[in-house]
């Protein structure tokens, strides 16, 4: 299961996303190290192989599923033990069975469970021993480990599915159940019926709050460095450093950029140069070299907030700009800053979200909500 275990490595300057679990290696003694599956096949297990060959290293021990009474392990720069007693749920064919299905939700296609409850379904709709037993061999395709989360039901785990497939008088995989009774095969089918009802109902489920994610496509403000306005600047109009004069108090500064550099230091003729920078990059260049307020790092967003506010009421051409990009998420790029923007798909993207709320701010105003 990925979960939020979530990872990637690159390959040919591409991002390959990817999980990991963990797993002992026995080189020598036994390490507890995690194994890491890419959505391209490849398994790094002290270095990457494909399935096949993994295979191959569970067949020859070096990805353990057994653990030796008394043999050495240890966790890097954690912890080294004997095992005593060692029980393991593991057999090379149900690890290979769960990283074929995890390599599959990598590139978002039906794993083993989603291929048996497909099968379920036709069965379902027409409910043949054929379609039975067909979708009775996918529910034991499934990794036994994973059959009870299949319904994602942690109160009835697999038991309407084993009990549906086996059908009546039929016997489930697990040796302790009883032959399938009519009670229970009905039991189960009421299940499916009441489960499909709800599918339906979640299906058409609109949420009360509106969409979670935004539907218009996101928009990036790549880096640009503008000395002068133009009549249509676009989005480049949306970046701090683009010249839009900015009246903050009493003081005139040529962009967000430098009233915000300007507002962050201590000395006042500091803050005077900052303003007469020529340009946004000598305004940051300024501020880094003098003092700071102190506790600034609790307070910048909250500048930067009234700053885009002012920048959009101050500018309403730029603030039509601004509206235009609808409800997209707003990305910043910004290389001398992860708090404020984003590089290379790292970063925090702070200007980004709060151009979001700005702009959400700007749509109130238009639409106006009774009330507010």
């Amino acid at each position: 299961m990925i979960g939020r275990r979530i990872t990637y490595r690159t390959a040919d300057g591409v991002r390959i996303p990817g999980t990991w679990r963990h797993a002992f290696i026995r080189n020598g003694s036994y390490f507890l190290t995690d194994l890491f599956i890419y959505a391209d096949g490849l398994i790094d297990c002290w270095g990457l192989v494909t399935v096949e060959e993994f295979e191959e290293k569970l067949r020859t021990g070096w990805v353990a599923t057994t653990l030796p009474d008394g043999a050495e392990a240890s966790a890097h720069d954690l912890a080294s033990w004997k095992f005593s007693e060692p029980r393991s749920w593991l057999t090379p064919e149900l690890v290979v069975a769960e990283v074929r299905d995890t390599i599959d939700r990598l590139n978002q296609r039906p794993d083993s469970t989603d291929r048996c409850l497909a099968a379920v379904d036709v069965f379902l709709a027409d409910r043949t021993e054929e379609n039975r037993a067909a979708a009775h061999t996918a529910f034991l395709a499934v990794p036994a480990s994973n059959r009870r989360y299949a319904l994602g039901d942690m109160d009835r785990k697999d038991w309407p599915l084993r009990v549906l497939v086996a059908g009546p008088g039929g016997r489930t995989y697990l040796p302790s159940d009883p032959p399938v009774s009519s009670e229970a095969y009905d039991r189960a089918l009421a299940y499916f019926e009441e489960r499909a009802h709800w599918r339906a109902q979640h299906d058409t489920r609109v949420p009360a709050d509106g969409p979670e994610v935004a539907y218009a496509p996101a928009v990036h403000l790549s880096a640009s460095y503008p000395n002068e306005a133009v009549s249509d600047p676009g989005r480049r109009g949306l970046r701090n450093d683009y010249p839009a004069p900015l009246t903050v108090g009493e003081v005139v500064y040529p962009s967000v950029a430098h009233a915000y550099w300007a507002l962050s230091v201590t000395r006042p003729e500091v803050r005077s140069a900052i303003a007469a920078a020529d340009t946004a990059f000598a305004a940051r260049e300024l501020a880094a070299a003098a003092a700071r307020h102190e506790g600034w790092e609790h307070v910048r967003a909250a500048v930067m907030t009234r700053l885009l506010r002012a920048k959009y009421d101050q500018h309403p051409q730029l603030a039509e700009i601004l509206l235009a990009t609808d409800d997209a998420t707003m990305i910043y790029d910004d290389i001398d800053s992860a708090f404020w923007g984003e590089n290379g798909g790292r970063g925090r993207n702070w200007t980004g979200r709060l151009l979001e709320l700005v702009r959400s701010e700007l749509q109130l105003r238009r639409n106006a909500i009774p009330g507010l």
